[in-house]
C-alpha cells in the first residue's frame, strides 16, 4: 500500500455517512465508491473507511489485496483489461495483449504507461467468450479485440459487445433485446408482471413452492440441486429474518448467459427473486454480481429502481401484505465467490473464503440466517412457472432434466452466442441448427466449463441432458460449450485452464492452495516439451487429492477437464 499523508479524504465524507449505519456489510460498495474518487486505495483512504464503518483497519487491508479489481497502488486512467482465456487466447489475444502494451509505452501486462494514463492487464474470463477477445475498458465491454484494432481502446472507439441468442423454441429468452428497455406501462401490457399478480393475489407461498417442485427445475449454475426442495427448506427452517440471493458471480471460463440474461431482461430475474422471497417468508434480498459486469449492474440497477417506484418492489407489493427489497453488492475479481459461502462473506465484508459445511444456506446463510440462493437462470425461469404452473414447464425436455436450458457456445462454431434449446436436444443438432455449424474440424469439446470435461467428436450425437452427458462421463455444468477444432494444441488449452484454478484458489485448503500450483507447473512444462516421465501419474495424484480433500468446489473440480483430458488423450503428457 502507498502512504499518500497528502490524500484529501474530505473527498469521501459524503460517501462513507450513507454507509455508516451498515457498518461491515457495506465494505465493499464503500471500497468501490473510493476507489472511483481517487483512482486507488491509498492508506489513508482506507483508515476514513475503518472508522466509519467500525472494521479493523487490519481487515480491510485483507479484503483490499484478497480481491483484484481493488488497488493499493496508482493505476491509470484508462484500465484495459484483456482477457486471456481459453476462448479469447485461441482467437488472438495474445497478440492483442502485447500491442496494447506496445502502444501503451512499451509496458508490460499490469503495468502502468510512463504517463500515468493507462495500465493494461492481462485477466481472466470476461463473459465475452462469443466475442473472442473480449476486453474491459473502464465499465465498458468490447468484443473482437486484435493485434490490428486494440489501438482503438485507448479512445473508446473499439467495437462494443453485443447479445448474441439463438435457439428454438425461445422460452426464458424471448424478450431479450425486445421489451427489456420498455417501461413499466408497456411492461405490464404485454404481461410481464402477470406472474407476481397471480402468486400474490391467489396463491399460498406453499402453493408456490409446490408449483416449482412439480416443474422438476434443478439449479441451473451447475450444482443442479432441486429448486423447490431448496426452497421448502429455506421456507422450514428456524429463524428470521431469512435472505434471498442471487448468485450472478458467473467468472468461470466459457460462460456468460447470465450476463445475456441480466442485460436484456433483468426484470425477469428480478421478479424470480421477488416469487423466491414471497415462497420462503424472506423480505429482503441481494444480487451480487461480478465487477466485471457494470453494463449488468447498471441494468439491474435500474429496472429496480423503477419497480421501487411502481409499488412492485419494497412495501406492500401490489397492495398486499408482502414486502420485499432487494440490494446489488458488486464483486470485486475473485471466481472463488461463485460458491455460494464464499459469497455470502464477500456481502458481508470479508474476504471471500468458503465456510465448511454442514451447516447449510438453508439454516446458516447470509448473516448466519437461513438463506436461499440460486442463480441468474434458475430465478429466470420461476415466473413462467408460475404464471403458467409446473407441468407447463415439463412440456419440455426429458423425464429427468425438465424444461429448457441456455448453453454458453464458443470457439470454433461460425455463431457462437447463448443457445435456448430443451434438454435433451442432440449437441451436434444444436450446433448445427444454431450455431451456424464447425468450423473447421472438431477435435475436443469441453462441456460444463473450466470445472467440466471434454467430449470428442464420435460423441457430438449425445444428448444435452444430465443423464446422458453423466452417462458419459460429461457434465451439464454451468452449460458451457467450448468447440476446439484440429488447429488447437489441447497442451495449451490445459496450461491455459490450469493458470486460472492457480490464480483464482483463495489459498483457504492446502490440497486446492497447493495442488492448483503444482498442475500448472506440470502443464507449463508439458507445453515447453519438457515433459518428464512421473508427470502423467503425478497429474493423476494431484487431480485426485485436490477433488477428494478440498474444502469446495473450486478445489473439487479444479482438476476436472484435466483428468478427462488425459484419459481420452494420455499422449498429451506422456508423449
Amino acid at each position: 500500500m502507498t502512504l499518500n499523508p497528502d490524500v484529501d479524504t474530505a473527498l469521501l465524507d459524503s460517501t462513507l455517512e450513507k454507509y455508516r449505519a451498515g457498518g461491515r456489510a457495506n465494505l465493499l460498495p464503500a471500497l468501490h465508491d473510493a476507489q472511483s474518487i481517487y483512482g486507488y486505495l491509498p492508506e489513508p483512504v482506507l483508515k476514513s473507511v475503518s472508522a466509519a464503518l467500525r472494521v479493523p483497519l487490519a481487515d480491510i487491508y485483507g479484503v483490499v489485496e484478497f480481491y483484484t479489481m481493488f488497488y493499493g497502488e496508482p493505476v491509470g486512467k484508462r484500465m484495459i483489461r484483456i482477457c486471456a482465456d481459453p476462448a479469447c487466447a485461441m482467437a488472438g489475444a495474445e497478440g492483442a495483449l502485447v500491442a496494447a502494451c506496445q502502444h501503451a509505452g512499451g509496458i508490460h501486462p499490469g503495468e502502468t504507461s510512463a504517463d500515468g494514463l493507462v495500465t493494461v492487464e492481462r485477466v481472466t474470463c470476461l463473459g465475452l467468450c462469443d466475442q473472442a477477445p473480449g476486453a474491459l475498458v473502464g465499465d465498458m465491454a468490447y468484443r473482437n479485440v486484435t493485434a490490428d484494432n486494440v489501438i482503438k481502446l485507448f479512445d473508446g472507439q473499439g467495437f462494443p459487445s453485443e447479445l448474441r441468442v439463438a435457439g428454438e423454441p425461445r422460452i426464458l429468452t424471448r424478450n431479450i433485446g425486445k421489451i427489456a428497455s420498455l417501461g413499466l406501462n408497456s411492461q405490464k401490457q404485454v404481461g410481464t408482471f402477470a406472474s407476481l399478480e397471480k402468486a400474490l393475489k391467489e396463491m399460498t407461498p406453499e402453493q408456490v413452492i409446490e408449483q416449482v417442485k412439480a416443474s422438476g427445475l434443478v439449479g441451473r449454475g451447475g450444482a443442479a440441486f432441486p429448486t423447490g426442495v431448496k426452497w421448502e427448506g429455506t421456507r422450514s427452517a428456524p429463524g428470521s429474518p431469512k435472505y434471498v440471493v442471487c448468485n450472478a458471480d458467473e467468472s468461470e471460463p466459457g460462460t456468460f448467459k447470465d450476463r445475456v440474461f441480466m442485460e436484456g431482461d433483468p426484470i425477469r430475474i428480478i421478479l424470480g427473486m421477488i416469487l423466491c422471497g414471497y415462497a420462503v417468508g424472506s423480505n429482503k434480498g441481494y444480487i451480487f454480481i461480478r465487477g466485471e459486469y457494470p453494463q449488468a449492474m447498471k441494468l439491474l440497477q435500474g429496472a429496480i429502481d423503477k419497480m421501487r417506484s411502481d409499488n412492485l418492489i419494497g412495501e406492500k407489493i401490489l397492495g398486499t401484505d408482502f414486502n420485499f427489497d432487494i440490494e446489488i453488492r458488486r464483486g470485486a475479481g475473485a471466481y472463488i465467490c461463485g460458491e455460494e459461502t464464499a459469497l455470502f462473506e464477500a456481502i458481508e465484508g470479508k474476504r471471500g473464503f468458503p465456510r465448511i459445511k454442514p451447516p447449510f444456506p438453508t439454516t446458516h446463510g447470509l448473516f448466519m440466517k437461513p438463506t436461499c440462493i440460486n442463480n441468474v437462470e434458475t430465478l429466470a425461469c420461476i415466473p413462467d412457472i408460475i404464471e403458467h404452473g409446473g407441468n407447463w414447464f415439463k412440456q419440455w425436455g426429458t423425464d429427468q432434466s425438465t424444461g429448457p436450458k441456455l448453453f454458453c457456445v464458443s470457439g470454433h462454431v461460425h455463431k457462437p452466442g447463448v443457445v435456448e434449446v430443451p434438454f435433451g436436444t442432440p449437441l451436434r443438432q444444436m450446433i448445427e441448427q444454431h450455431c451456424g455449424g464447425f468450423d473447421g474440424t472438431p477435435k475436443a469439446i469441453l462441456m460444463g466449463g473450466a470445472a467440466g470435461g471434454f467430449m470428442t467428436p464420435d460423441q457430438l450425437d449425445t444428448k444435452l441432458s444430465f443423464e446422458d452427458l453423466r452417462a458419459i462421463g460429461a457434465p451439464v455444468g454451468s452449460g458451457v460449450v467450448m468447440v476446439f477444432n484440429e488447429t488447437v494444441d489441447l497442451r495449451e488449452v490445459l496450461r491455459g485452464l490450469a493458470h486460472f484454478f492457480a490464480h483464482e484458489s483463495c489459498g483457504k485448503c492446502y490440497p486446492c492452495q497447493l495442488g492448483t500450483q503444482r498442475q500448472m507447473e506440470i502443464l507449463d512444462r508439458a507445453v515447453q516439451g519438457e515433459t518428464r516421465a512421473e508427470d502423467w501419474d503425478a497429474l493423476q495424484d494431484i487431480g485426485w487429492t485436490m477433488t477428494d480433500a478440498s474444502i469446495c468446489g473450486l478445489g473439487q473440480t479444479a482438476a476436472s477437464a484435466v483428468l478427462s483430458a488425459l484419459k481420452l488423450w494420455p499422449e498429451l503428457v506422456k508423449g
